[in-house]
């Protein structure tokens, strides 16, 4: 068995730690294949330049937690509108706040 996978993750999924606060962030297990979807590629490529590669043996993602929750939820439900409304990652944090009824000014690395 690989000693650096987390005993308690589930079969064919991944850790990944999300927040921008670097000291708090949220543990959550993504199906593996999650990982090949183009918004996470973007999310994954715009949090190496913040967090690096890994953050203690899981992936680590600078978001808004409930971006990336919303993200999770479109994937999971595999809403079939989600691949036509949301075709990159400004678009659907941009549709997401737009949505939402508080704003931030800074989601996701973008500015």
């Amino acid at each position: 068995m690989n000693n650096n996978i987390p005993s308690d993750l589930p079969e064919g999924h991944v850790r990944v730690y999300v927040g921008k606060d670097k000291e708090f962030p949220r543990k959550f297990d993504l199906e593996a294949n999650y990982l090949n979807h183009p918004l996470l590629v973007n999310l994954l490529h715009l949090s190496v330049d913040e967090f690096g590669y890994s953050y203690n043996g899981a992936l680590r993602i600078a978001c808004e937690i409930d971006l990336f929750q919303h993200l999770l939820q479109l994937l999971h439900t595999r809403n079939p509108s989600f691949a036509e409304h949301y075709v990159d990652l400004p678009d659907l944090i941009s549709k997401f706040y737009a949505a939402a009824t508080h704003h931030h000014h800074n989601y996701c690395g973008q500015n």
